[in-house]
């Protein structure tokens, strides 16, 4: 490898110190909750950081659009796996299984093509996670969902306080902050097939400076398809610097080594059975690895006015080795290893003798100061946030074709640098018209100047260099009426923006071609209620137009190559609701629960303009045809009983519709896998836990997929993936 084979060391990371003179009135940290169960609860100090809902989930009534908090309880319960399990019972999004150990979230929201999650907005502790936030937004790299204490998902005009993506929604993970008392814990779990995780937490608060350490192992054998090792190493530390100023620092590894693929089964192999999960390329592995840093300070002025100031850095590795295969019979440098019936065209794979390694770095770098402000204006109270964004982003690709397919090096045959510079600035008011009516409106700029430095192309030298710039105005207005204490109506418009990858923006000749940012128009209307702690429930009515959706046609979503192109109009809309009820209070149980969840979406997204296509050598107007991966119903519905003694049972079932794999709707399924109708699945789930009242420990049990259903999840990237069978776990947790 050259000079790019591993990451520059000029990525710097960024430290802020705000000093000021004005008076201002003593405030206190405010409390959050890391919950260990029902009745053990353990205060934290907060870390100065971005948060999309607020400080407590009950303020969702001053939220102007649709929102979903997952908090540290229904994290517990459900003892997920992955973290596709806890975004499944989400209104609205859809989760697309790839390995099983949700390795590599595939999200999509109302209707949007999941792949790599490219259209939503993923943050941990309000940072970007992505590869590249605007260059690259693609999720190879997933925040654990074993160490996260709760989830907020945002994905009304909201979205504008943060971005570039505007358009699917905000997805935010929060992690724990460090502990007020000290902290000692672990906690074990072990099922089927060598899987295992472990997590170590440690911390205390001394005096104004507190700390937690969280340490993560997590292996699989034989998890469907997916072995993997992971080791995921977080530390948080907060000082209070004054009586108005405090900071909180995050540091963060993860390294990650698994036997992901693209590869996947013909239709042939699928109809046989028996090998869902064989391992077509076994010497195909995938490499991650992530440092990160960020730095978050808070100073408040007075107590309604805050300036919260966050500046993070960090690199990411993506290098994967994958073996070459072919559907052609006559593809030269075979193995002599089939998959497949050779005797239908295109229902075979053919192994190759060499292999392609895509080895990618990327750095990433920024700092944003955000400014909260209550104040009265013209006799009425007024809240203003504003705030701009610096972010430097930077990639290193290169292509390496050994000549084994188990070949750590080869022949360099692409290098390249793709570099971006964005700034970012909003402001959002929220104006109280009385005491029931709230409107805010905000805008969003963002510009972002971007170029592609071609090194190497083909195996051969080159020096290609093109840069562009893209800049945008987003705006958004979005209201919220109180009916009363219980009832709350909210609407809202904005425009969803989302900037084309900067692979495909530039060509590999250096012409920058005209592709526009994916540009649309989304809006909702929904009413929310919560009566109490025993019931809440939030029913939301959505449309996104498109005037340009954005058709990927890179590999990981099941295209020939890499590469987007502009695929005109389209339209989404439906309607998505969910129910949170603690029947427990009227039949008068004495301390015991039972509680009911039900999630529920419809989506109707098509293109609607008109737009020629070749299917089977015959050009088509998919005008009106359905989007790919954008299933018409899906839903979640969860019933839990928890005793008062202790033991808490649950089972939560999930449905997902039908759903079309190509932009034709091709509905009978080719011979290779890749594309054909999905049929709708059906899954239950149950858990036990049991904890004795007053004690420092528990234990639980689970059960994934009770019925073992087998149903094919994906026929992304290349080929189809079948679901996981029933999965038994088993874990302890303890407090010392």
């Amino acid at each position: 490898m050259n000079q790019h084979k591993t990451m520059r060391a000029n990525l710097f990371f960024l430290l802020l110190a705000v000093v000021s003179t004005q008076s201002v009135v003593a405030a206190q940290p405010l409390a959050s909750t890391d919950t260990f169960s029902a009745d053990t609860i353990e205060l934290t100090y907060d870390i100065p950081t971005i948060r999309i809902l607020g400080e407590k989930p009950r303020l969702l009534g001053n939220i102007p659009g649709s929102a979903t908090y997952i908090d540290p309880k229904q994290l517990q319960s459900l003892q997920p796996i992955s973290g596709n399990e806890v975004l499944r019972t989400v209104p609205g999004v859809n989760v697309v299984e790839e390995e099983g150990a949700g390795l590599r979230l595939n999200l999509g929201i109302r209707g949007l093509d999941p792949d790599r999650s490219s259209r939503v907005l993923i943050l941990e502790d309000g940072v970007p996670v992505a590869l590249n936030p605007f260059g690259e937004p693609q999720m190879y790299y997933t925040p654990v969902i074993d160490r996260m204490q709760s989830i907020e998902v945002l994905k009304g005009s909201g979205q504008l306080l943060f971005g570039p993506q505007t358009i699917g929604g905000v997805v935010n993970y929060i992690t724990a902050d460090p502990p007020e008392k000290r902290l000692r814990r672990i906690r074990l779990t072990a099922g089927q097939n060598g899987y295992f995780s472990s997590l170590l937490s440690l911390g205390n608060t001394v005096n104004k400076t507190g700390f937690r350490i969280d340490y993560l192992r997590k292996q699989a054998d034989n998890m469907g398809p997916t072995a993997f090792r992971l080791d995921d190493l977080t530390g948080k530390m907060r000082f209070e610097l004054s009586e108005r100023s405090s900071v909180g620092v995050k540091l963060g590894f993860y390294n990650e080594l698994s036997n992901a693929t693209y590869i996947g089964l013909t239709q042939s192999m699928y109809d046989a059975g028996g090998q869902d999960f064989a391992r077509l390329a076994p010497d195909d592995h995938l490499h991650i690895r992530r440092v990160s840093a960020s730095i978050h300070h808070e100073y408040r002025f007075r107590p309604l006015i805050q300036l919260k100031t966050t500046a993070f850095g960090y690199t990411t590795s993506r290098n994967w080795m994958r073996q070459d295969f072919s559907s052609n019979p006559n593809a030269s440098n075979q193995t002599g290893v089939v998959w497949g019936d050779p005797t239908v065209p295109g229902g075979a794979i053919y192994m190759r003798r060499g292999n392609g390694h895509r080895d990618r770095q990327f750095e990433v770098a920024g700092i944003e100061p955000r400014l909260s402000a209550n104040f009265v204006l013209f006799g009425k109270p007024n809240k203003l946030d504003m705030g701009v964004r610096y972010l430097y982003e930077r990639a290193f690709e290169q292509r390496v074709n050994g000549s084994t397919p188990a070949a750590r090096s080869g022949a360099l045959v692409d290098d390249e640098i793709r570099t971006g510079h964005a700034f970012s600035a909003y402001v959002q008011q929220r104006f109280d018209v009385s005491d029931k009516l709230y409107i805010s409106g905000g805008l969003r700029s963002e510009t972002y100047a971007y170029e592609r430095d071609i090194l190497r192309q083909a195996q051969k030298d080159t020096s290609i260099v093109s840069n562009a710039t893209i800049s945008v105005i987003i705006p958004g207005v979005g209201a919220n009426y109180n009916i009363n204490d219980n009832w709350t109506l909210f609407a809202g418009i904005h425009r969803g923006f989302s900037p084309p990858r900067v692979k495909d923006a530039i060509a590999n000749s250096g012409e920058v071609y005209n592709l526009d940012p994916e540009l649309s128009w989304n809006s909702e209307l929904g009413v929310r209620s919560q009566f109490s702690n025993y019931f809440s429930m939030e029913l939301t009515a959505f449309q996104m137009d498109f005037s340009n959706q954005i058709i990927p046609i890179s590999e990981s979503s099941g295209g020939s190559g890499s590469g987007l192109v502009n695929g005109g109009r389209s339209m989404h809309r439906g309607f998505e609701g969910g129910i949170n009820w603690d029947a427990a209070p009227l039949f008068s149980t004495n301390g015991q629960q039972l509680e009911l969840m039900l999630r529920l979406t419809y989506v109707d997204a098509f293109y609607n303009s008109d737009r020629f296509v070749e299917v089977d050598g015959e050009i088509v107007n998919i005008r009106n045809f359905r989007t790919p991966y954008a299933p018409e119903w899906s839903g979640t519905a969860a019933i839990g009983y928890t005793t008062a003694w202790g033991l808490q049972a649950r089972f939560t079932a999930n449905y997902n519709g039908g759903q079309f794999t190509d932009e034709a709707n091709t509905l009978i399924p080719a011979a290779n896998g890749q594309t054909g109708w999905l049929d709708p699945w059906f899954t239950l789930d149950g858990s036990l836990q049991y904890q004795p009242n007053g004690k420092n420990f528990r234990v639980q049990f689970s059960v994934k997929n009770i019925t073992n259903e087998r149903f094919i999840v994906t026929r992304r990237p290349q080929g189809i993936r079948v679901s996981l069978p029933r999965f038994i776990s088993a874990g302890v947790e303890y407090s010392f």
